[in-house]
């Protein structure tokens, strides 16, 4: 049974329409619930009257027999039967939740979380029994970060803040003058330290109750990143530094404070141990729901652009290990996203595929599609095009973790800075005879 199926109306406390998604009559007398945005609003027509009735006697005070016994006395005509199957409708399509749900994070994760979590409650189609749902998930998930420059750690940033449990971060480069402009992790004070310890460093300021690890280490090929989808690898580690006053993490060697490597192929952990995440509650999922993998990551988030064989790298890398991934970057002002889940929908290289046959670039015979986009030693970028391409690259982390909002996977997302009112949305079906997840591969 699904998780959506598992949910019903009459295991509701206080059944509510959300408050997110207050609902309203229009000038001809239809109910619209669901906000106004475009994906998650709908329209109901109501000629009697009886489904305001029901929306408004869904305001979390009443138990659902006290909701329908509200609607009767108000249309008599009516059955129960309709009344209750009318919720059950608004349950399913997502606009309901429990006025009553416990709450199963400490007092400090509910403060911190207080405006995220609602906004996830808005954006989410799916029925849940608490709101709170697609926060656990965060927290019991494990993600793998490859690059903490301009895109890489802004993404991180919205990862580290917004709960993810585990985040293990890799970069082989150091701080440069030229990285300030654009990278946020990084103070005039970092110039010449390695990247992935100044990163983890200040992430782990951010939250204390995620647990932050990283390895300094070049990604030079396809066998590189199967190695680092198998798990840090073993290493001698340094000790833990003492947890920050003020922090307090969750239980004992809690989120947040283990210690980072001073090279390559160490890994972030107290002598003796593996980098773990911190336990989920018994309330919260353990695992998340997604393909088959051999990896103990739950997503790959690739935030490099070198060398320039990396995507097709992690592409191969993640189909073999049955792992889910999301890249985003910026080719001048163009500033994209994409969504990549193993059998499901185009890979990467099924997409690039086709979006190459799909544009007229009018080249000659044996020209490679790359030589109409210009190549230059570095990637012109600014803290817009950065800032804009992590927030992407997070969001479509974030949606495959929770499922907040639903994504059908295999496409790019983004925004031209040229033409702000031109959105980027670039899909292609699998190709069955691509060389990487065709039939054949």
């Amino acid at each position: 049974m699904t998780e959506a199926a598992a949910v019903t109306v009459e295991a509701f406390r206080r059944p509510r329409i959300k408050p997110e998604h207050r609902a309203y009559r229009t000038v001809d007398g239809n109910v619209r619930v669901g906000s106004v945005i475009h994906g998650i609003g709908a329209e109901i027509a109501d000629p009697q009257g009886w489904v305001w009735t029901l929306v408004e006697a869904m305001d979390g005070t009443r138990g659902p027999s006290e909701v329908v016994a509200e609607v009767l006395r108000g249309h008599p005509e009516l059955s129960g039967a309709d009344a209750r199957q009318a919720m059950a409708d608004l349950l399913a399509a997502g606009f309901v939740d429990d006025a009553e749900a416990p709450v199963p994070v400490p007092s400090r994760e509910q403060d911190r979380y207080s405006r995220g979590v609602p906004l996830l409650r808005w954006m989410d189609l799916t029925p849940r029994a608490s709101p709170w749902d697609a926060q656990l998930r965060l927290r019991a998930a494990r993600v793998l970060l490859i690059g903490v420059g301009g895109t890489g750690g802004h993404a991180a940033q919205a990862l580290v803040a917004s709960g993810v449990g585990h985040l293990h971060c890799v970069d082989p480069d150091v701080v440069e003058l030229s990285n300030l402009n654009r990278q946020p992790l990084y103070r005039e004070s970092d110039l010449g330290r390695p990247k992935v310890e100044a990163a983890v460093a200040t992430l782990r300021a951010l939250n204390s109750d995620v647990t932050v690890t990283g390895e300094r280490r070049e990604v030079s090929g396809q066998e590189e990143l199967t190695e680092l989808l198998a798990g840090p690898r073993r290493a001698e580690r340094l000790p833990c530094p003492a947890r920050p006053p003020g922090a307090t993490g969750r239980g004992s060697g809690g989120g947040g404070h283990r210690s980072l490597d001073a090279g390559p192929g160490h890994t972030c952990a107290p002598a003796g141990t593996e980098a773990e995440p911190p336990a989920a509650t018994e309330a919260g999922p353990q695992t998340l729901a997604r393909p088959a993998s051999s990896s103990p990551y739950d997503l790959l988030v690739l935030a490099a652009d070198r060398p320039d064989a990396i995507r097709r790298w992690t592409n191969r890398a993640c189909l073999a290990a049955g792992l889910p991934w999301v890249d985003a970057g910026y080719r001048g002002p163009l500033v994209t996203a994409g969504v990549y889940v193993p059998g499901q929908g185009a890979c990467w290289e099924c997409l690039r595929d086709g979006e190459f046959a799909r544009r007229d670039l009018r080249l000659g015979p044996g020209q490679d599609p790359e030589t109409a986009s210009p190549r230059m030693p570095w990637n012109p970028a600014s803290a817009v095009t950065a800032g804009l391409s992590g927030a992407l690259l997070a969001h479509a982390a974030l949606a495959l973790l929770t499922g907040i909002p639903a994504m059908e996977p295999g496409f790019r997302f983004g925004v031209n800075l040229m033409l702000p009112g031109d959105p980027v949305h670039q899909r292609t079906p699998r190709h069955l005879d691509c060389p990487a997840c065709g039939e054949r591969a």
